[in-house]
């Protein structure tokens, strides 16, 4: 069998941000020792391996890499635990776990980003964490430092994207744009991402299943985008409008009327389009459309568990309960009743006797 210990030694040390002359040193080994265990040419002694497990404060086995098999199934049953937490809005319960799991599985990058994910949704102002602006203060270093340390040493491109994308965020949301700026400009452009190229070394079996993922992608990405069009307020409130109709038909094209409507975006479109007729001073519409959301609401939180459907153009799509994110521990209802309705746009229709029946309905 052969053992992982070099790279394990490499990753461990890494991540606690310790060089190969500070661990030679304070295993009283020579740092060429330290690179040629590293490298795979060579084993440390017996008697190290119990000293270095505990400085980094894993088992020997651990160390050894000979229960891989026992560690992949402890961190998903951490990345499972998180899931179940954050699709329930419990982000204290979330950081709980993920912290756990980064101290039994210190070299572990999938963690470390599960737990920069959970500080950052802990400072989430759209939620219902009552200590989300104190929470922004006190993890903002904590953030920083983990997506630093993912960056520089996590091998998987994926979690290091990620890690980068949402480290450029932090430091926008604290006011430092500049150095999120500079961040974001460090990532793939569009031009060069994986996906764009890939298709000319596929086999010919690879394709259908490769085609369908991919539009589905590029749809997702071109519904945020106009998404953000029509909800930035960077245009007039009637082609505001006409933009969010944009998205519905986009969507009739893309789900062949398949998909049910109880989704979080079911509920959310039909009230930004609210919003908009009232300030246009269209209240019956604008009522229609809180009508639409408060029932999409209503079935968003009376959901399956999961839900299957085709479309011809993405293919197959499952949708599992657990894997909604939210920092809101609230049913969906009950957020449309007491936050997105006290939209002051909404001022002038709240004496009206649809928008009290409409509280009503929504208990």
């Amino acid at each position: 069998m052969k053992l992982k210990i070099g790279q394990n030694i490499k990753t461990l040390r890494k991540a606690r941000e310790v060089t190969q002359e500070d661990l030679a040193e304070m295993l009283g080994v020579s740092c060429q020792s330290v690179s040629r265990w590293e490298l795979g040419t060579c084993y440390p002694d017996m008697e190290l391996l119990p000293v270095m497990a505990a400085f980094f404060e894993v088992s020997v086995d651990d160390l050894l890499g000979t229960d891989n098999a026992r560690e992949e199934a402890a961190v998903k049953d951490y990345l499972d635990r998180f899931q179940l937490a954050i699709s329930c809005g419990k982000i204290d319960e979330c950081i709980e776990i993920a912290r756990a799991g980064v101290v039994e599985f210190p070299g572990n990058f999938a963690l470390q980003n599960k737990l920069m994910y959970a500080l950052f949704v802990s400072g989430d102002d759209t939620g219902n964490i009552p200590n989300w602006k104190e929470n922004m203060e006190k993890y903002d270093r904590e953030i920083v430092s983990l997506g630093e340390k993912i960056i520089r040493f996590c091998p998987d491109q994926e979690i290091r994207l990620e890690a980068t994308a949402r480290l450029a965020f932090q430091h926008c949301e604290m006011g430092r744009k500049k150095e999120g700026r500079a961040i974001y400009e460090t990532l793939p452009t569009h031009d060069s991402y994986r996906e764009r190229h890939i298709w000319w070394a596929l086999e010919e079996e690879e394709k259908p299943a490769f085609l369908l993922e991919e539009v589905e992608r590029t749809y997702r990405d071109l519904d945020s985008m106009i998404w953000l069009l029509g909800s930035s307020g960077v245009l007039p409130a009637a082609d505001a409008i006409r933009v969010f109709e944009k998205i519905e038909a986009l969507e009739e094209l893309m789900y062949d009327g398949a998909r049910p409507k109880n989704g979080w975006g079911d509920a959310k479109l039909p009230f930004k389009k609210a919003c908009l007729y009232a300030k246009l001073g269209e209240s019956e519409k604008a009522m229609g459309c809180l009508w639409e959301s408060a029932r999409a609401a209503k079935a968003f939180d009376t959901r399956p568990e999961e839900q299957r459907y085709r479309t011809l153009l993405m293919g197959e799509q499952v949708e599992r309960r657990v894997d909604f994110e939210t920092a809101d521990t609230r049913p969906l209802a009950e957020i449309l009743r007491d936050s997105w309705l006290a939209d002051s746009a909404l001022d002038n229709l709240r004496k009206e006797t649809a928008f009290c029946e409409l509280m009503e309905y929504l208990g």
